[in-house]
């Protein structure tokens, strides 16, 4: 089983900022730009409109546009821009050594054993006509997802092609002048762009193995002819090695040069889905693509969704793709004490009346306390002291995440870790602890997110609330 975050999904993820200009943001966690990489590819895929002539040492063959096509339709459906490339040049090859050999016998010209080129040496020709070469690097470019991506961001007209869907102004604010200062915006579409490009190094990694394992099987073969040789028994056993299917099971590939594969690529079988309600359009496709069963558990809650959420999860599932949808809604609350959840559910549904505000079925027996932000470090010296055993803990959540910092004081920062946190909302997402205190929850943030990060931060208590303002 692996766990990661949307953000341990792609390296870029471990440094990239959120991004700071929130409609550049909302921009990006459409699907406009994911699906901008197809089209974005698709411009350097494109055969030759003028015709060819490739010379050799016996004589010229024109290569067409339509043979161009016929080559570039040879790779399979999905195969990515960079693996292709070797399917593509190979049919190039084939069509050119078809249409040369075609050519010999309708001029009856001489054949292989009047002195004319073998098939072999045909491929060899061609394989190393740098014209031929030259143009089909032009027409089939090695890519690089990183560069893609980033010219979509630098080049206006480049991304208003292949994602027509923007508006001129939208187009605008995506430009920047880095093309690579990826944000967490970023992730979806360099996913979407290394899925569709795949490895630039695809083909050197393949040709290394190739002929590595060449090596092994010369390797293997001299042992076969030594072992035969020195075979004096009467049944002659050692024969039996030079037969294919033996010889071939003998080569081992240990040593070849190693694959390294990343496996948070997928695919899964089965993907679990927590904090659900605040993925993107963009990042939910980033899931999808590792997980072509569509076999999901969806765990979410609308009305923790920071950036809103006014469809149904049905809705909201079936447009982005998942499929069948099966919903069954939490009723119960198992975790947060009803006085707490007096004090939360009024918050959230002040802004989202439908919010689904699960039934406590537990008392703590402590109502929930308001007090002075002077008051923090007489409430948290109060808490230490009665539960000076070391069982329990506390977070203290503000706007900056710091405001516990000096709250408490003549208690050695050992003597605290673990116990007392101090948290932004976002950072309590998930968290649970049996003392939450709030300072200035006002100062959260207005509308939608403002509502929501009071909401989650408030039913973080298992046990007891304090609510502390100016």
């Amino acid at each position: 089983m692996l766990t990661t975050t949307v953000r341990g999904l792609l390296p870029e993820g471990a440094s990239a900022p959120a991004e700071a200009d929130p409609q550049v943001a909302d921009l990006k966690a459409r699907r406009d730009l994911v699906d901008a990489v197809e089209p974005a590819v698709r411009l350097y895929e494109e055969p030759p409109a003028e015709p060819l002539l490739v010379e050799t040492p016996w004589d010229e063959v024109w290569l067409y546009p339509e043979d161009w096509a016929e080559a570039f339709d040879a790779p399979d459906s999905g195969t990515p821009h960079n693996e292709a490339r070797e399917d593509v040049w190979t049919a190039l090859l084939h069509i050119l050594v078809e249409t040369h050999s075609t050519a010999m016998d309708r001029n009856s010209a001489q054949d292989e054993e009047n002195g004319g080129p073998s098939t072999q040496l045909l491929y060899r020709s061609f394989e190393g006509n740098r014209d031929l070469r030259a143009t089909f690097d032009r027409a089939w470019p090695v890519l690089r997802p990183e560069e893609i991506v980033g010219d979509l961001h630098t080049v206006p007209a480049y991304l208003s092609r292949c994602a027509p869907a923007l508006e001129p102004a939208e187009v605008r604010s995506l430009h920047r002048a880095d093309p690579q200062a990826w944000t967490l915006s970023d992730l979806p579409i360099l996913d979407a762009a290394r899925r569709r490009i795949g490895d630039p190094e695809a083909a050197r990694k393949r040709h290394a193995r190739d002929r590595a394992r060449e090596r092994n099987q010369a390797a293997m073969d001299r042992v076969i002819d030594e072992l035969v040789a020195a075979d004096d028994s009467d049944l002659q056993e050692m024969a039996s090695l030079k037969t294919e299917d033996i010889r071939d099971r003998l080569v081992v590939d240990e040593d070849l040069p190693a694959e390294a594969r990343d496996l948070l690529t997928g695919p899964f079988e089965h993907i679990v889905v927590d904090e659900a309600q605040e993925l993107t359009d963009a990042e939910w496709q980033m899931l999808l693509d590792r997980c072509p069963s569509r076999s999901l558990t969806i765990v979410g809650d609308r009305a923790q969704a920071r950036r809103g959420f006014t469809e149904s999860w049905r809705q909201r599932l079936e447009r982005v793709g998942v499929g069948t949808v099966e919903i069954a809604t939490l009723t119960i609350n198992y975790r947060t004490p009803e006085e707490v959840m007096e004090e939360a559910a009024p918050v959230i549904r002040a802004e989202i009346p439908d919010a689904n505000v699960p039934t406590s079925v537990r008392a703590s027996g402590n109502a929930g306390r308001h007090g002075t932000v002077d008051e923090l470090g007489q409430v948290l010296e109060a808490w230490l002291e009665q539960h000076d055993q070391g069982e329990g803990t506390a977070v203290v959540i503000s706007a900056d995440g710091a405001a516990a910092a000096g709250a408490v004081q003549g208690r050695t920062p050992m003597a605290l870790r673990g116990r007392v946190r101090s948290l932004t909302p976002a950072l309590a997402r998930g968290l649970e602890f049996d003392l939450v205190i709030l300072v200035d929850p006002r100062d959260f943030g207005t509308g939608t997110e403002g509502a929501v990060d009071r909401y989650v931060a408030m039913s973080r208590a298992t046990r007891q609330l304090v609510i502390l303002e100016d």
